[in-house]
């Protein structure tokens, strides 16, 4: 296209000038001839330009283009096996941290034994107890149960009443830890009676030389979250497999327990990781055999991310051999210049289609906001004309109603409310747009925490069956706060902890300090919120209560207020997992700063 540019342009040339046919011709066809024209000119040294810059280009590529063929092989090879490395490695921590799982549950029901109420013939209460005491350690725990050396369950707790006195004579897992000298056994994951997918953890003891059993089954869907939580690879999905190839735990977009897996390492390492295509999409796949369990943790990721260092570091040997081609090669410097200029007005036609998105933004969102305000203005300005309709027909005589002044009195005080609600709207409105310097004093965010939380707001979580958890920083230093407009904040956004929860549940306020910053973090276990609502719940008027239970302000202001000391907002949320919010402030935040 520049070539077709450059000849349109000497064309033009040549026709304003009045060359001849023939001239025109050694002009375009460039057969060696002595230009005698200024546009002849130009095309004769672009013409040798390029050829001085092919013939420099091509000395310099040469050698260049085998060292860095050498170093982008040697790179290669490195960076792919610190890629495995890193992957097997947090496999490996991962493996650790499930067989410390593994080993801490099969302690919480050896520790049942030795209860103080610990008896061979459990009562209903016993049992409820124990499982009671196995909760408290994890939440994975389903039911536990006790059983002869028969195989006969004496003794039950849980959803499934139905398995007091059912025989596990026949099971494998039963059968293993009789007929074994190990006083413990893990089972694979499996239907059961009760026919749905668990596994079994079952500890043995022998009294009077009889053997008995407590055993108690896991929750895989909660063994799933666990493996989630302790996951920390960018991309990285881990799963569990037997040695059958069997999943035991995995990601429902992968898989199904107990369905079998496309991938199962090889028994004969403990560790590694290998590539793998699945579904036409290359991973680098890492593998751990736990200790505890012949199962195998495989952790998949992504090629692209696994060797991101790898990517990166070709793009930088890319980047430094182009870089030296420049540097070294003096005729290209006209071009470069040329391609800056060229940059420049692209950047600047960038520049200027960048403000008219960001004009157009700012339109939508005064449009947002003036919607919203006339729809919370309507209301109390249909109360103000419905009641002074009333008062009007109250006045007149032909209705016959009592318009004493009591009658009139008690229409205008609704009016009154009408007013003030209005005002209120109006005002939280202006504290959006308008910034109010803050009162600031020497203030403990523990205190005033205790001071929203406590007394009746504490009492009617209380009454609705939610728990309050404190988890105070005893040594949070005092910071500079407006003491009331951060009370304003903490209880918009307890306030709005309570309305998430939708009944019973919990709330979580602690507080945390280092040598910078001083976090408040409000964690509800509420009904959470997507994506989408996120990235709009900080905007004026925008509220994912139902209509009529909030105006939407509440964290708009929340959030001007926390930005006026230097401080932010951090929202964590799942939907369905409940949400977080940590309120960020400066230690160092004094009077004149929060003036600026």
């Amino acid at each position: 296209m520049a070539n077709k540019d450059q000849m349109e342009e000497v064309a033009v040339t040549v026709r304003s000038t009045g060359m001849p046919t023939n001239q025109k011709k050694n002009v375009h066809e460039g057969r060696g001839l002595r230009p005698t024209s200024r546009s002849a000119t130009e095309e004769y040294y672009r013409r040798l330009r390029r050829n001085l810059q092919a013939a420099i280009l091509t000395a310099f590529m040469v050698p260049l283009a085998i060292m860095s063929l050498y170093f982008h092989m040697q790179f290669n090879f490195t960076l792919k096996e610190s890629g495995k490395l890193h992957l097997t490695t947090l496999a490996e921590s991962q493996r650790n941290t499930i067989d410390l799982f593994l080993q801490e549950r099969v302690v919480n029901i050896f520790n049942l034994f030795h209860r103080y109420d610990f008896t061979l013939e459990p009562t209903p209460d016993n049992m409820r107890r124990n499982l009671e005491r196995l909760l408290e350690m994890s939440d994975a725990f389903v039911d536990v149960g006790f059983l002869e050396g028969s195989g006969v369950q004496i003794g039950y707790a849980g959803p499934y009443a139905y398995l007091q006195g059912k025989d596990y004579s026949g099971e494998t897992w039963f059968r293993t830890l009789i007929d074994h000298d190990q006083n413990y056994h893990i089972s694979d994951i499996y239907l059961g009676f009760r026919q749905k997918p668990h596994f079994t953890i079952a500890v043995k003891q022998i009294f009077d030389g009889n053997p008995y059993v407590m055993r108690a089954t896991l929750d895989p869907d909660k063994f799933y979250l666990f493996l989630r939580t302790i996951g920390r690879g960018k991309g990285a999905n881990s799963t569990l497999i037997n040695k059958e190839g069997k999943y035991q735990v995995v990601d429902p977009d992968r898989g199904r327990v107990l369905d079998s897996s496309d991938y199962m390492p090889p028994r004969e390492a403990v560790s590694g990781a290998n590539e793998v295509k699945t579904n036409g999409d290359a991973e680098l796949m890492a593998y751990a055999w736990l200790k505890e369990v012949p199962w195998v943790l495989v952790v998949n990721q992504p090629l692209r991310i696994a060797y991101a260092q790898m990517y990166r570091a070709r793009r930088i040997l890319i980047a430094a051999t182009f870089a030296l081609v420049i540097v070294m090669s003096a005729a290209v410097w006209l071009i470069t210049n040329k391609l800056l200029r060229r940059a420049e007005e692209t950047d600047l036609s960038r520049k200027e289609l960048r403000s008219q998105l960001l004009h157009a933004a700012k339109l939508v969102s005064v449009g947002e906001l003036a919607g919203g305000v006339a729809h919370e203005i309507n209301n109390p300005l249909a109360i103000i004309s419905a009641e002074s309709g009333v008062i009007r027909d109250m006045l007149d005589p032909q209705f016959g109603m009592d318009c004493s002044p009591e009658k009139i009195r008690k229409e205008l005080d609704h009016i009154d409310t009408a007013v003030f609600r209005a005002r209120d709207i109006t005002q939280k409105l202006l504290s959006i747009v308008r910034k109010n310097e803050p009162r600031l004093t020497s203030c403990s965010v523990n205190r005033l925490l205790e001071d929203v939380v406590s007394g009746l707001m504490e009492k009617e979580f209380s009454v609705s069956g939610i728990q309050l958890f404190r988890d105070f920083d005893p040594h949070v230093p005092e910071i500079m706060l407006d003491a009331d407009q951060m009370r304003q904040v903490f209880l918009n956004i307890v306030n709005n902890a309570r309305d998430a929860l939708e009944g019973s549940g919990a709330i979580t306020l602690g507080t945390s300090h280092d040598d910078k910053l001083v976090r408040v973090k409000i964690t509800d276990t509420g009904k959470g919120m997507t994506s989408e609502q996120m990235e709009k719940i900080f905007l004026p008027f925008y509220s994912t209560k139902d209509v009529g239970k909030g105006t939407g302000l509440g964290l708009s202001i929340s959030l001007s207020i926390v930005q006026a000391v230097g401080g932010r907002i951090e929202v964590q949320s799942m939907p369905g997992a409940g949400s977080s919010f940590t309120i960020v402030l400066p230690r160092n935040q004094t009077e004149e700063s929060a003036n600026v």
